[in-house]
């Protein structure tokens, strides 16, 4: 584990149980329709505002949608007008992102079930003068975690760095000075993602 800390922050150790909803039931059900030549895809347990897109290897989003209800979500989609090639849909939720890949080759649509991934997303919150950080790792990913303080001046300092590897489920809490008043971003990398995080002390 590699770290770079200053004096305006404190490590602490800490015991948090993560969130009781991070392997909330999700499923993915695609089904092909052989009289029409469309893909029905089927999410079980969504909640309104989820956001359902498909993306191709290179990361280009070519649909993007936020769920309207929550319960059971159905919808067709002819995905055979795509070009040659592997794509995947991904399901985002709070804290978690499911993805299922599928080819689309000579105008056939073959989904991959079995290389369905769930990625789960940090859970980062600031109390009273500490910032506490919880994230599962079930695929032993490393996370590469930094914290900025921004002063009123708008200058930013990095205060603490740190790289967490071979850790499936990822507990920290970062205590900040009292006495340095101002904004902070919390950055978090990990599964070829970066997520961010804006508080105010």
């Amino acid at each position: 584990m590699k770290k770079v800390i200053k004096n305006s922050i404190i490590m602490v150790a800490m015991c948090t149980a993560l969130l009781s909803n991070a392997n909330e039931g999700s499923s993915f059900i695609p089904k092909k329709d052989s009289n029409i030549a469309k893909t029905t895809l089927t999410l079980t347990d969504v909640k309104e505002g989820q956001r359902l897109i498909i993306k191709d290897l290179n990361g280009f989003i070519l649909y993007k949608e936020f769920i309207k209800e929550s319960g059971l979500y159905s919808k067709v989609f002819d995905l055979t007008d795509l070009p040659d090639g592997d794509y995947f849909f991904e399901h985002e939720k709070d804290l978690e992102i499911k993805t299922i890949p599928f080819s689309v080759k000579s105008n056939t649509v073959t989904f991959e079930k079995d290389k369905t991934i769930t990625l789960y997303k940090p859970y980062v919150v600031l109390k009273k003068n500490t910032i506490y950080m919880n994230k599962l790792a079930l695929n032993d990913a490393s996370l590469d975690l930094t914290i900025h303080y921004v002063g009123y001046n708008g200058g930013k300092e990095l205060i603490y760095s740190e790289t967490i590897k071979n850790t499936k489920s990822i507990e920290r809490a970062y205590k900040l000075m009292k006495s340095n008043k101002g904004n902070y971003i919390v950055t978090i990398h990990s599964d070829n993602r970066t997520y961010y995080e804006y508080f105010t002390l």
